[in-house]
């Protein structure tokens, strides 16, 4: 019961500002009396406050919080801060203008937080899901340093970098599942609906029908007679690899490992993850966090287990004394270029500066990666269904024509 009693809820209130304007707007408390106080800190005398009803349709309107949306209000938060906006107000106005629901409400709980006095990266920590670590400890960094506004903007161009390397990523995975759902339901829908058709035209043929023919009506009723237990294997064999890849490091080790060794596709990975690797130092490094302590936050942000582990190991190295370009020579996963242009980093003092450049460089790798993949998969989704609606096509008519040959004999 406690629990749900510090639950926060969203106010919507009507008062007159220091002014004596009339001021109306939302707020966020865990009960009617702190929403209250909390807008008279605000210098708002609130004259009607009322705990906002909630649509029934209001899960329909507004789904999960993306991480788009995050990147979305970093970038807002960092130019309201480099304005000289302050950090409460900042907050009630993306929070109050976001359509989102569920970002909204989360938007003004973290100001509630701020506005009862915690710091804005323990706000921020209060909401893992959405702030990872790499995100509070940049944010607790430019705290200490005084210079948040600076982070924000650091934090905001890192999460603009991460996100869209992340779409690219996904649309060169989604290139060849989209050929083969297609290939699939084409398949089904051809076997299902139109084979029976020439099935019921050949029973009055009275001859025997081809191999391929004969494989095909087969295959026809099988899919007709069997078709639960089709669609129910694969939604089992999609449950059984989802449950294993979340609950065996071991299986996500070894798919992770073969995803890179793919033709095309692994080498976008591989490119990608020391994107994110690059840019996640990089971030980490010019906030002023230590080596060591950032390379934790860069192993869960380089999107690869066999990255990660790595970069687990380098910094333990690190920690004992190694330098960085020597430990990632180590690791075998880094081309010579980046491990050059680290060094030479180091030895300048610009590690973040070079680490920048090796990140846009492998960003732009990738997108250029990911265009051209999208060209070559264009004619082979082309071929694959010619293939397939072709050879069901040739299967069917194969019969007619030697009926055609025999009556032209």
């Amino acid at each position: 019961m406690a629990e749900k009693a510090l639950k926060q809820q969203t106010f919507t209130y009507e008062g007159k500002d220091r002014q004596g304007k009339k001021v109306t707007g939302e707020t966020a408390g865990t009960s009617l009396a702190l929403a209250k106080a909390s807008l008279r800190r605000q210098g708002i005398n609130p004259t009607k406050v009322r705990k906002k009803s909630v649509s029934m349709f209001a899960g329909l309107k507004g789904g999960k919080i993306t991480a788009k949306e995050i990147a979305i209000f970093a970038r807002q938060m960092a130019t309201m801060m480099d304005s000289g906006v302050p950090l409460v107000q900042s907050f009630e106005i993306i929070g109050r203008g976001h359509e989102n629901p569920k970002m909204q409400q989360l938007l003004l709980s973290i100001k509630a937080d701020i506005e009862s006095g915690s710091n804005l990266s323990d706000a921020l920590a209060k909401h893992p899901y959405q702030f990872d670590d790499l995100f509070c400890n940049l944010v607790s960094a430019g705290e200490h340093a005084g210079i948040l506004d600076s982070i924000l903007d650091k934090i905001a161009t890192y999460k603009e970098k991460t996100e869209a390397i992340k779409a690219k990523v996904k649309k060169a995975l989604m290139y060849p599942a989209a050929v083969m759902v297609v290939a699939f339901i084409i398949t089904i829908a051809l076997l299902v609906f139109v084979i029976p058709q020439f099935e019921s035209l050949f029973a009055g043929f009275g001859a025997d029908l081809p191999a391929i023919t004969r494989f095909v009506i087969d295959l026809s009723a099988f899919v007709q007679s069997w078709w639960f237990l089709i669609f129910g294997g694969i939604a089992g064999i999609y449950i059984a690899f989802k449950q294993t890849h979340k609950r065996s490091r071991k299986f996500r080790q070894n798919i992770d490992r073969l995803m890179l060794k793919l033709p095309i596709i692994g080498g976008i990975l591989n490119k990608a993850s020391i994107a994110r690797f690059a840019r996640t130092l990089s971030t980490m490094f010019a906030a002023g966090v230590p080596l060591v302590e950032a390379m934790d936050s860069v192993a869960g942000a380089v999107g690869n287990i066999v990255y990660s582990d790595a970069v687990i190991k380098m910094r333990d190295e690190v920690a004992s004394g190694t330098q960085l370009n020597i430990a990632m020579n180590k690791a075998n996963l880094f081309p010579n270029m980046v491990v050059q242009m680290t060094a030479i980093g180091e030895e300048a003092g610009a590690i973040d500066n070079m680490l920048s450049k090796v990140a846009d460089f492998y960003e732009e790798e990738v997108d250029n990666d990911v265009d051209g993949l999208s060209s070559l998969l264009e004619p082979m989704i082309m071929a694959v269904l010619g293939v397939l609606v072709g050879g069901l096509v040739i299967a069917m008519y194969m019969p007619i024509f030697q009926m055609g040959k025999a009556v032209g004999g």
